[in-house]
């Protein structure tokens, strides 16, 4: 059987080291647009490629990840918990979220990361200069972005964080993450909240059409981040902001996480001008076609 990297490496000079993102569908992928410009700004031999694997071959690709000799590998759906349960360790973060999307190697080890909840804090100082500490926090939605976004709200100081889902027994497992700060609520809760965080996927190209919440809701001096990034302004965003609400979408919480992986696997501080950059023109270009 043929190493799952073996068509990304093919070409490469022997000095090339190789990093990777696997998934199902992977042909949209921003990854190699972030991660190539990170390593064309910092001059180093690094190739980054998207590696279409199929559902249930993860523990075959992370095996053929040690013997390729990857430097790192990203991890999108469908593969985030099933690397979790096969790669040597997990972060204490990837353990609670029982989801990795950034693996590591580090000695003989591969090691399980997710930055998907340090990359949203990255994006919400870069975008809004909002400080978490203190602040209460209602998250709409309940699945995997939620659950790192409700998470690393609560590790970062927040004082109560709100989950407002359809199913209650998604919110109430969601919620738990956040500890006793965390809570079950509804959009009644959006009132007095500092942070508004959609973490569905309403309003997003090709998924449902609508709003994830009634943007009357919601007042000036409210900060409200949409994780979606394509399109890059979202019909609740664009009433959001008619109605003077501080608005942005997720971009950034998509350039902190590649970011984060980029100094994991190299040990080197990442270049945000320039994946910042890349990202946008790739997402742009994107929206243009879309039209």
């Amino acid at each position: 059987m043929a190493n799952t990297f073996a068509a990304a490496a093919q070409g490469l000079p022997d000095e090339t080291t190789l990093a990777a993102v696997i998934g199902s569908p992977i042909d949209h992928s921003l990854s190699p647009t972030l991660l190539n410009a990170a390593f064309a700004a910092t001059g180093l031999t690094w190739h980054y490629a998207a590696v279409e694997v199929a559902p249930g071959e993860a523990e075959q690709a992370l095996n053929d990840m040690r013997s390729a000799g990857l430097g790192g590998l990203s991890v999108t759906m469908p593969h985030k918990t099933s690397v979790a349960n096969v790669v040597d360790r997990c972060t204490e973060t990837a353990t609670l979220l029982n989801a990795v999307n950034c693996v590591a190697p580090q000695g003989q080890e591969l090691v399980g990361h997710n930055t998907d909840g340090q990359g949203f804090l990255g994006g919400l100082a870069h975008d809004a200069n909002f400080g978490v500490a203190g602040c209460r926090a209602v998250v709409l939605g309940a699945g995997g972005a939620a659950r790192a976004v409700v998470l690393a709200l609560a590790q970062a100081g927040a004082s109560s964080v709100t989950v407002i889902n359809r199913t209650a027994e998604k919110a109430q497992e969601t919620a738990q993450l956040a500890g006793p700060i965390g809570r079950i609520g509804d959009h009644q809760s959006l009132a007095t909240a500092d942070l508004i965080v959609n973490a569905t996927s309403v309003g997003m190209h090709g998924g449902p059409t609508g709003m994830p919440c009634d943007p009357t809701l919601l007042h000036p001096g409210q900060v409200a981040i949409d994780l979606i990034y394509h399109p890059l302004v979202t019909p609740w965003m664009a009433a959001l902001k008619k109605q003077g609400i501080e608005a942005h979408n997720g971009v950034s919480m998509l350039l902190f996480q590649a970011a984060r992986a980029f100094t994991l696997w190299t040990d080197q501080p990442a270049p945000i001008e320039a994946m910042e950059k890349a990202v946008t023109a790739a997402l742009e270009a994107r929206s243009h076609t879309a039209q």
